[in-house]
């Protein structure tokens, strides 16, 4: 009898655990928080969440996905996340939320050439056209704000191209993805001249409300343990060295 207990407990130890779904993460295309080199996921945010896996021990499966598509995905399936996401009040009861993450700050940039000033919301609104992804929650805002000077682009690449090529007077984006952005559309962070900082993010992992919400509190856990140990910090000076966290 006692063999047989023994064995049933090794069979017990070597099966998988079904006492909880695999988790479906999501993110985007957006160096150097999240991005795709040579077929692998790499970015402040992956590792950040690859870390969390680590502790939690939840059985995972990460995919990259244009934004609109994972958006939805994490609005409509279970067991489903997105990060990096701003949290905001409209989203707010969207989702189940872990963080925050990151923080960002969000300014318009003019090409230095320009010598445009930029001192005001006013003056951004009427200092000719200013593109950005229509996808971003930023696009929003201004739209909210009354610019009716916005020109949507599908990516930050072209967002930066247009403004490389003079085909637009400003942009707007945030400090920690500034450097990367302006990389892959041709500049660099010289040529550009930063302005009014006009908005703070918050950027979180959102769960799906269909998720279990303990598994949710786990991860919360989790990262406010990585944010008192000083691994969360450790993770932001690798990938922004120099900068500091907010």
């Amino acid at each position: 009898m006692r063999a047989r207990l023994l064995a049933c407990w090794l069979i017990g130890l070597l099966l998988p655990s079904f006492g909880s779904a695999e988790l479906l993460l999501l993110t985007e295309e957006a160096p150097p928080t999240s991005f795709r080199r040579d077929g692998k996921l790499e970015g402040y945010s992956v590792d950040v969440v690859r870390m969390l896996v680590q502790r939690t021990g939840h059985a995972v499966h990460m995919e990259l996905l244009p934004w609109t598509r994972g958006y939805h995905l994490v609005k409509t399936e279970p067991d489903t996340a997105l990060f990096s996401m701003v949290r905001t009040e409209e989203r707010e009861p969207l989702f189940q939320w872990v963080g925050p993450i990151l923080q960002g700050s969000t300014r318009f940039y003019s090409l230095k050439s320009s010598n445009l000033r930029i001192d005001t919301l006013e003056d951004a609104a009427n200092s000719g056209t200013l593109a950005l992804p229509k996808q971003w929650y930023t696009f929003e805002t201004l739209q909210r704000m009354g610019f009716t000077n916005l020109y949507g682009v599908p990516s930050s690449k072209q967002m930066v191209t247009m403004l490389k090529h003079g085909r637009v007077k400003l942009i707007a984006t945030e400090d920690v993805t500034l450097r990367e952005e302006l990389a892959a559309g041709g500049l660099r962070p010289e040529d550009v001249q930063a302005h009014l900082s006009f908005m703070q993010s918050d950027y979180y992992i959102a769960f799906s409300k269909k998720t279990d919400a303990a598994q949710v509190a786990e991860w919360q856990r989790e990262l406010d343990g990585m944010r008192r140990d000083g691994s969360l910090g450790q993770i932001f000076t690798r990938w922004f060295p120099g900068a500091s966290q907010r």
